[in-house]
């Protein structure tokens, strides 16, 4: 399995028990869905090994307790801290209308209603308060927040976003 055929699940953030388990930091607005899984992927040695999981349940509401197969000390779990998990993008149920996912829309145009073309869309910052779409127009970056009330409508045959943009932020960038 290669990392562009996974979305990022989370991250293991520390030991639970001296048995093995391990806290896993989820990013992922339901947790809950991620509470029954049989395996993942986890990212060892620059590669995704399988690991198949014996039991987890939900810690603290964002974390998720996992005791994985094959995983019984506390220094088999040491050797798997700060280690990432992805899953297969096959696993995640399809969004219709204006909902998506981040992967998904990048190489999508933003045409805003008033602007025209504003550019393609090369990445998501999510790293700020309010996500931001990344977009190159001929070189020059543009900002624009991935706001609901900015987002009119996502064509996904055509790979294009329409948004509707407060007058004036395009133009800030040009």
């Amino acid at each position: 399995m290669k990392k562009e055929e996974c979305f990022y699940l989370g991250k293991i953030v520390s030991k639970f028990s001296f048995k093995g388990e391990v806290l896993i930091k989820l990013d992922t607005d339901e947790p809950e869905s991620y509470a029954k899984m049989e395996s993942v992927f986890v990212e060892y040695n620059n590669n995704l090994v399988p690991f198949f999981i014996e039991k987890s349940a939900l810690h603290k509401s964002d974390l998720l307790r996992v005791k994985f197969e094959d995983v019984d000390t506390e220094e088999d779990a040491n050797d798997l801290m700060k280690a990432e998990l992805y899953l297969p993008l096959s696993v995640l149920p399809k969004l219709e209308g204006n909902q998506f996912y981040y992967h998904e829309v990048i190489g999508f145009a933003i045409i805003d209603e008033a602007f025209g073309h504003v550019g393609i869309i090369t990445s998501i910052n999510d790293t700020t308060a309010q996500a931001l779409f990344e977009i190159d127009r001929n070189g020059i970056e543009i900002l624009i927040p991935m706001n609901d009330e900015f987002i009119v409508k996502i064509d996904r045959a055509a790979k294009q976003i329409l948004v509707n943009t407060p007058e004036g932020l395009i133009d800030l960038y040009l």
